[in-house]
């Protein structure tokens, strides 16, 4: 098996599950790695050229994130989204990223204002959908970083882990980027214009709206999971 994994020599690392983790985290997220991928501990161990000691760490550490799940008889393998989850994880995203932008406004600099119209530019004008989940992610973490939530900051970066793939999948799918770049402007111009209340509402509905788009575009299986891949979409 031929795992597409940017596999590094750390039998010497000190923190070598640590650098497992982050690389399987980033092959998940990204859609290198596809859902119900087998993740075995001794690939990937002879891989890194270390032992299987970090590689269960680091597989441990994935689950606790949702990216990896662990079946009877057949180990770890990347973790599958279902509708019902999908419908909690934006719903509770809306929540939480419309207090965020709530709460980081009036602490929003013109550096930071200028850093995240950067971020905007840049996912609207690419035209590689493999970018698309990292420069809305950037987008998003400027004008929420200021709100000085540190613990919620870190809960949004664990669902948009969980999430990622699917959104960029949906973006292709659905043709939904230009509805996200106005989207995106609206929030930004009402972060600027420092009318937290505005940049909260149109944030909770930007991702609403997104969650209705990948019900609709997305195929679903029997077992009702998304099992969406970002290349297969291309």
């Amino acid at each position: 098996m031929n795992l597409k994994l940017q596999a590094v020599d750390i039998g010497k690392a000190a923190s070598a599950a640590t650098l497992v983790f982050e690389a399987i985290r980033k092959a998940i997220v990204e859609g290198d790695l596809k859902d119900g991928e087998p993740l075995r501990q001794h690939e990937i161990a002879r891989m890194f050229n270390t032992s299987r000691i970090p590689v269960r760490e680091a597989l441990a550490m994935l689950e606790q994130q949702g990216l990896v799940t662990t079946v009877r008889y057949k180990g770890a393998m990347v973790a599958s989204l279902s509708i019902s989850e999908a419908d909690e994880i934006f719903e509770f995203r809306a929540m939480l990223e419309s207090e965020l932008v709530r709460r980081a406004v009036p602490n929003l600099t013109r550096e930071s204002l200028q850093e995240a119209r950067q971020h905007l530019e840049a996912f609207r004008s690419s035209g590689n959908p493999m970018e698309w989940g990292d420069l809305n992610r950037r987008f998003h973490w400027t004008l929420y970083s200021p709100s000085r939530l540190p613990y919620h900051l870190s809960v949004f970066d664990n669902a948009m882990d969980r999430i990622d793939r699917y959104l960029r999948a949906q973006l292709v799918m659905s043709g939904g980027k230009e509805r996200a770049n106005c989207e995106h402007l609206g929030i930004l111009e009402a972060c600027e214009k420092g009318d937290a209340d505005l940049a909260a509402k149109l944030t909770g509905d930007h991702i609403r709206g997104a969650k209705a788009s990948l019900r609709l575009h997305l195929p679903q299986s029997g077992d009702n999971s998304l099992n969406a891949s970002p290349q297969s979409t291309d």
